[in-house]
């Protein structure tokens, strides 16, 4: 695998996973828990998508850098570069009980 595509992705400490997703939502590369993953992919894609549209600045030049989204156990986080869309799934450092 091109570590261009990667961009380092696949050394991120404590990952479990990972996908790499073109704009369109199609599964570039991808391993470990989120190996050829494409519902979350699909889904990763869509929430990129219609966050990109939530106007939070005044400047409409200024666009999200990073999307976290935590769960109990595990967190997704979201990177957008190079017309890709890079997520990491992690372990959650929460340490509140589950129920």
């Amino acid at each position: 695998m091109s570590s261009s595509l990667l961009m380092g992705i696949d050394r991120i400490p404590d990952q479990t996973g990972y996908l790499v997703v073109n704009h369109e939502g199609a599964v570039l590369s991808s391993a470990g828990e989120l190996e050829n993953d494409e519902k979350t992919a699909s889904t990763i894609t869509q929430v990129v998508k219609h966050s990109a549209h939530l106007p939070l600045s005044t400047d409409p030049a200024e666009t999200f850098k990073r999307i976290s989204l935590t769960y109990d156990n595990f967190a997704l986080l979201v990177t957008v570069s190079n017309q890709r869309i890079f997520v990491v799934k992690r372990p959650s450092s929460s340490s509140a009980p589950s129920e």
